[in-house]
């Protein structure tokens, strides 16, 4: 029996501890993951706190996955051992990714490009994932045509969108999406200092988050006079989501993260969705399975870019003050924690 170091939540609303348990074997369309780096989400403090989410403890957490691939399951042909890999790992305890070895979905796991580190890689996962679902599922998302599709590539061009929260992990992949998808202008609500990292991105106009309601909506209005058919709201405060769904046209969509402060009966035909990121949830896997399958080729080509990031010490041990950080609103960067360091 192999054994290895993982980070458990002990007990529902419980305290983070490090343990032993066995290294996991790959089923059919698995691989087996030595991880290298793996990212903090806001989900994961969010089950501490809360409770949901999870029914079995002790639980593991941890939806980035960077590492090498250590063994392939049966019949998998996509993957080789030695491979670097990036994947998002799924809320059962043997594809968790706070432990040193992990099982992955071949199916929702890309290969990382040479120009990508594994840190660089680990910041991916869940916030893309959960920026392409919004998009483009017709379930949990906007129902647009994804751009890894022939007919999807550049469709909506001239057509502009809004993405409130965008200097966010999540807002910045949704920046990068639309203008693969062709939408022009990409209106972002962030504040000022972010403003040349997200034109980097393919923000075309930055407005000021610190602005009240009234006047973004004006600086929005005389930027475009066409109709804005999807906003993209990646933090979703009340406050943000008024604004959002105030300039939104008749029968558009607004994508918010956590649940609506607006109402749809407010008129004009207008809709709210509620994201749910994750690739494993069974409505999302023809979508991410697209879109995992584009993934290595965006990171190679720079089409889409990893966000910045801030490396944890003391490895698996280090993760619980970087949940802490993040639920007091204490970090400027995503945090990466390395499982096989001490």
């Amino acid at each position: 029996m192999q054994l290895q170091k993982a980070l458990f939540l002990e007990s529902k609303k419980g305290q983070f501890v490090v343990g032993q348990r066995e290294i996991p074997t790959p089923g059919s369309g698995q691989l087996l993951v030595k991880v290298y780096a793996t990212g903090l989400n806001n989900i994961d403090w969010k089950i501490q706190q809360d409770g949901a989410h999870v029914d079995v403890y002790p639980a593991i957490l941890g939806s980035d996955i960077a590492g090498e691939v250590v063994e392939v399951g049966h019949g998998d042909t996509s993957f080789t051992k030695g491979q670097r890999v990036v994947a998002c790992g799924n809320r059962i305890n043997d594809q968790a990714g706070f432990q040193q070895y992990t099982l992955t979905a071949s199916i929702f796991t890309a290969g990382i490009p040479p120009n990508l580190t594994y840190d660089q890689a680990a910041t991916v996962p869940l916030t893309f994932n959960t920026a392409a679902v919004g998009l483009y599922s017709d379930t949990f998302g906007a129902g647009l045509v994804p751009p890894f599709t022939e007919d999807g590539k550049e469709k909506y061009l001239g057509k502009p969108i809004l993405v409130s929260g965008a200097s966010s992990s999540v807002g910045c992949y949704v920046i990068q999406l639309a203008r693969c998808s062709g939408f022009s202008p990409i209106i972002a609500i962030a504040s000022g200092s972010h403003e040349e990292n997200l034109r980097s991105l393919g923000a075309t106009h930055v407005v000021d988050r610190h602005l009240n309601s009234e006047n973004q909506k004006k600086v929005i209005a005389s930027i475009t006079t066409a109709p804005i058919d999807v906003a993209y709201d990646a933090v979703s405060f009340p406050e943000t989501q008024r604004v959002a769904f105030d300039v939104l046209a008749p029968n558009g969509t607004l994508v918010v993260t956590t649940r609506p402060a607006v109402k749809e009966d407010q008129g004009k035909g207008r809709k709210v969705v509620v994201v749910r990121g994750t690739p494993h949830a069974p409505a999302n896997k023809e979508l991410c399975q697209g879109v995992w399958g584009a993934l290595e080729q965006w990171l190679a080509n720079e089409i889409i870019k990893p966000g910045l990031f801030e490396a944890l010490p003391n490895g698996l041990h280090g993760i619980p003050e970087g949940l802490r950080r993040m639920r007091e609103n204490q970090a400027n960067a995503k945090l990466i924690a390395y499982p096989q360091q001490e």
